[in-house]
């Protein structure tokens, strides 16, 4: 009993600073991107959707999986974390030389001279980000994410305050390229320096084959994944403008802000955790069972509000220039909220030791991505098709994941959804009657939007309370305390 208490509150200490750090470091982030959106043009963002790929990619290699290798391995040695990192840089440096010699081509392919210089200074960070990779996978299995919460606020400060003067100094794109580079500076140094962690002077073959055999599989998934996400930009910035594809850019990246931030958030943290069970069958799944239903109670509603309200709050944020984006963010906020349910079924498989599965399945999605993305251009569909193409992936990909995964932990496609769709079903209705009341509004202004903000906030605690949704319950008790610190009073 003692075990489990101590193992809630070490989750639930993991999920406040996770989120602290969500809060903080992607609020930090947003305002900051709002700012240079207001001082670039949508091609200056485009110019860096057309070579994202290449460095997302390439982080992926060069982790090679080892990072959830570690996490879950009970018992580390200074070898193991050693081999890895020497591994890690080894690999860096020969992708930064691939990257700097096949920049002329991208250039080419995308038909912008600049790239070619972009590019190179942009894949810096990847040599930057090997540094912190070792450092950043301790504090994850320590579940130690108040430090890390710390690191990533104070790069976001740092590098955007450079990146905004830079922009006003006329500066342009490289702004946002300098902005990147200075956060992986100052993110690797200070984790470094919050772990105090040196290499040994070893590398263990032993330990990188077993790390290895692990984690590979997790590279070749996470290369899948990643090249997936990634392939609307290049296939944007290839048959249609710039301008266009910074449109989607910036929709890409608000959209993720909340669902892609929070999916990282909660899966770093369930996953030590997890792994910490993995041998109790059903402690395992009714733990993995309040998380999912309580993430879905979260970001439901929060996604589908940023569809209700998307082109009054674009206009207010980004202003007038930036409404173009709007159709495109709200598609891809309804694809996006299935995000952190995509993120913990694939934790299940991870915490089971089902690399190979976890690849099958990656696999098989991306048969899927490709025949739907082949559709969106053979129908000649435009933009909106291929994010249509985008949603309707993440929808198919939930059927699948949630069939897998529940075969691990015996909670199947059938219990899954029947914990998700009330709660789904409730954020729509919200979403519904919210958008009514936006439109006997009218006017679209700021205090039309609070007041739209309210009233979503409160048919949604109220359909959830009727609905019975017992996730409610558990917010309330789980801020019980927070607001009893705050208000002495009893509360009965």
């Amino acid at each position: 009993m003692g075990q489990q208490n101590s193992l809630k509150k070490k989750t639930i200490r993991g999920l406040l600073w996770s989120f602290g750090d969500l809060m903080g470091n992607q609020g930090m982030q947003f305002i900051i991107q709002i700012i240079l959106a207001r001082m670039l043009l949508p091609e200056h963002f485009g110019l860096i959707g057309m070579i994202i790929v290449f460095v997302a990619v390439s982080n992926s290699i060069v982790d090679s999986g080892f990072t959830q290798a570690l996490i879950r391995e009970q018992n580390t040695t200074q070898t193991d974390y050693s081999t890895v990192f020497y591994f890690n840089l080894a690999v860096s440096i020969l992708i930064y030389i691939l990257i700097y010699l096949m920049a002329p081509s991208v250039s080419v392919f995308f038909g912008e001279p600049e790239l070619v210089s972009l590019l190179r200074v942009l894949a810096l960070g990847i040599l930057i980000n090997a540094f912190g990779i070792i450092p950043r996978a301790m504090l994850t299995k320590e579940v130690n994410f108040k430090a890390q919460a710390k690191v990533n606020m104070a790069s976001s400060i740092i590098s955007g305050l450079v990146a905004v003067g830079m922009a006003a100094g006329g500066f342009g794109v490289w702004s946002l390229v300098i902005r990147t580079l200075v956060m992986n500076l100052i993110q690797s140094l200070l984790l470094v320096l919050s772990k105090k962690w040196v290499p040994s002077l070893t590398f263990s073959i032993i330990s990188f084959k077993r790390l290895f055999g692990f984690g590979w599989k997790l590279l070749v998934s996470g290369l899948i994944d990643t090249i997936f996400v990634n392939i609307y930009f290049v296939i944007i910035g290839r048959q249609y403008s710039t301008g266009q594809l910074g449109y989607y850019t910036n929709a890409s990246k608000f959209s993720d802000m909340s669902a892609q931030s929070l999916s990282t958030a909660i899966q770093r943290v369930t996953y030590p955790v997890l792994s910490s069970i993995k041998d109790e069958k059903d402690r395992l799944k009714q733990s993995y069972r309040k998380i999912i239903k309580m993430s879905a109670f979260i970001i439901f509603p929060i996604m589908i509000g940023f569809v209700v309200i998307a082109e009054p709050l674009i206009h207010l944020l980004f202003g007038e220039q930036w409404l173009p984006m709007v159709p495109y963010f709200q598609l891809l906020c309804i694809g996006a909220m299935l995000y952190p349910i995509h993120a913990l079924n694939l934790n299940i498989l991870q915490v089971k030791g089902r690399s190979d599965l976890y690849l099958k399945l990656e696999i098989f999605k991306m048969i899927i991505a490709s025949i739907l993305i082949f559709l969106a251009i053979w129908l000649d569909l435009g933009i909106f098709g291929l994010v249509g193409a985008a949603v309707l992936s993440s929808y198919t990909a939930l059927f699948i994941n949630t069939y897998y995964s529940g075969r691990e932990i015996s909670y199947s496609v059938s219990e899954q959804l029947r914990d998700l769709i009330p709660i789904y079903a409730v954020a729509v209705i919200m979403g519904i009657c919210t958008y009514v009341a936006g439109e006997l509004l009218l006017n679209g202004s700021f205090i039309a939007m609070l007041i739209q903000i309210i009233m979503g906030v409160t048919f949604y605690l109220t359909f959830s309370k009727l609905a019975k949704i017992e996730e409610l319950g558990s917010i309330f008790h789980l801020i019980l305390p927070v607001i009893k610190k705050i208000n002495p009073i009893k509360i009965n």
